[in-house]
């Protein structure tokens, strides 16, 4: 293998596979000079080392060039997901500097802050956000206002209107509970529907829709002033002036993965240079660069039906695009000159309804 990589490798951004001898893909890796990259793995300086325990494995070294290392980092991506190799940990995601809100569901849902989608196939995220420590901070708040529970997910649920058919005792009672800041579905402190109701009013406030918890808590303020029930509404109040002060902090914490749409050509250093269709942080296409003015013709064309499809913008994320939305977004961050070669998207469609 090592003969192979001196004789025909070469310094260009690429996408290799590891393969054991029975052809089983062990590792997948990319790099934008290859060979300098293939190279290092057998110069491991200790057995330990992830490289030399991948090369003990692997019986051959394939690789394959790509156009730019943006196209390596999405070849890559790709190739995980579809083989999921047992060295590669985690999709190879670079979540360090963003974080999630993971609805997790059961009985009474809460929310979860995550680097990624982790193994929750089909779930619900919100983000990306910048820190997960003030993001952490901020949703503490914002359970605190509407009063949802942020305890271990296999805590079990006993609420109001459920019926027991054995009468077990439980335990006490959570200090979040006991100083009003969490409905109790675990003491049987709420209905069902009334926690629903409340985690509902959450979930819209993480879509956008900012209004609606604001104006829920509000309503039941002004209830509680018109039964001169004065201690309640002054809770409402104050948990009212949190929550918009919480909404200017989610404003600053999102991402604008709003603007990351737009068509991306990077600089090809191998090959003929693809043109790439991202619409809010995920690659919707991959276009060949046009070379004539009929291709011109039907690249715009392409481009734009892309651009027509509508798309939610609710702040969700589908759990298998958060991988790629990672990928872009970090990209971007860590080379914010490549905005330079972008260009707009025309005629972009219209949102879907959240």
């Amino acid at each position: 293998m090592l003969a192979r990589v001196k004789a025909e490798a070469r310094d260009l951004p690429g996408v290799y596979e590891m393969r054991s001898a029975d052809g089983e893909i062990i590792y997948v890796g990319k790099s934008k000079k290859l060979r300098t990259r293939l190279l290092s793995y057998f110069r491991a300086q200790y057995p330990a080392d992830k490289g030399a325990r991948i090369l003990r494995e692997a019986a051959e070294i394939q690789w394959e060039y790509v156009p730019s290392e943006f196209a390596s980092l999405l070849e890559e991506l790709t190739r995980i997901k579809r083989y999921r190799p047992r060295h590669n940990v985690a999709g190879k995601r670079d979540a360090r500097h963003f974080a999630f809100i993971r609805v997790a569901r059961g009985a009474a849902e809460s929310f979860r802050v995550v680097r990624g989608a982790g193994q929750d196939e089909g779930g619900v995220f919100f983000g990306p956000f910048r820190g997960a420590i003030q993001l952490t901070e901020a949703l503490r708040e914002l359970n605190d206002a509407l009063g949802l529970r942020d305890c271990a997910l296999d805590m079990p649920m006993h609420f109001a209107d459920q019926p027991e058919l054995f009468h077990a005792p439980r335990t006490p009672g959570c200090i979040r509970h006991e100083i009003g800041k969490c409905l109790g579905p675990c003491v049987a402190a709420v209905r069902r529907d009334e926690y629903a109701e409340r985690f509902a009013l959450a979930r819209r406030f993480l879509e956008g829709a900012s209004d609606a918890p604001l104006e829920g808590l509000r309503a039941a303020m002004e209830e509680a002033s018109e039964q001169l029930a004065y201690e309640r509404a002054a809770s409402l109040r104050d948990k009212i002036t949190r929550l918009e002060s919480l909404r200017a902090q989610f404003a600053r914490l999102r991402f604008a993965v709003e603007s990351l749409s737009f068509v991306y050509t990077p600089a090809a250093a191998h090959g003929d240079a693809v043109s790439y269709v991202i619409r809010r942080g995920r690659v919707r296409a991959r276009l060949a660069l046009p070379s004539t003015t009929a291709a011109r013709r039907a690249l715009d064309g392409a481009v734009a039906a892309v651009a027509q499809v509508p798309e939610r913008l609710d702040g969700t994320v589908p759990s298998h695009e958060i991988d790629e939305l990672l990928l872009v977004t970090s990209w971007f961050t860590r080379f914010p000159k490549e905005f330079e070669r972008t260009a707009p998207l025309p005629h972009a469609g219209l949102p879907s309804e959240a």
